[in-house]
């Protein structure tokens, strides 16, 4: 035998069953054991509609554009967050900043249309670190159901 470096090798056991061994009884007895303990353990289900689950910190769920201090919007559409999106969920229209609009945008350029497909998303966060203006990140709301596909594409709300 050759040099043994932990001490996960167990050597098997090669002696004949006994009795009870061949009726199996002890085994289906431990089984009936774990099971019984765990019919007695607090229930890992939760009530979904009454009761939420406590998240991480880190959890990343819904998107959300954020806003200056003065209602402006941050994003320049740059289309960065589209590009780094892995799973190509973003898409993105440029336009303009027309005169008189300066209390909407804060750039010259924004966001026309933006928007999200949450059935393509991975949650992986690329965009909120690839966005160079702070102006999309993941909230800690997760996606609501719905019936509908049109239903999970999320459009930027125009004001």
């Amino acid at each position: 035998m050759g040099i043994q470096y932990t001490n996960r090798a167990k050597p098997v056991d090669r002696s004949p069953m006994t009795f009870m061994e061949r009726m199996y009884l002890w085994n289906i007895l431990k089984g009936m054991g774990i099971t019984l303990k765990h019919f007695f353990k607090k229930k890992a289900t939760i009530k979904y509609p009454e009761e939420t689950r406590p998240f991480s910190k880190v959890f990343r769920g819904l998107h959300i554009l954020n806003r200056d201090e003065e209602g402006r919007e941050r994003c320049t559409a740059c289309g960065l967050c589209a590009v780094a999106c892995p799973a190509e969920a973003i898409t993105m229209e440029a336009a303009e900043r027309e005169e008189g609009e300066e209390s909407l945008y804060r750039e010259e350029k924004y966001a026309a249309k933006y928007e999200i497909n949450m059935l393509r998303c991975i949650f992986c966060g690329y965009c909120e670190e690839a966005c160079p203006k702070d102006a999309i990140y993941l909230s800690q709301t997760f996606t609501p159901s719905n019936y509908d596909r049109k239903g999970f594409i999320y459009k930027k709300k125009i004001c």
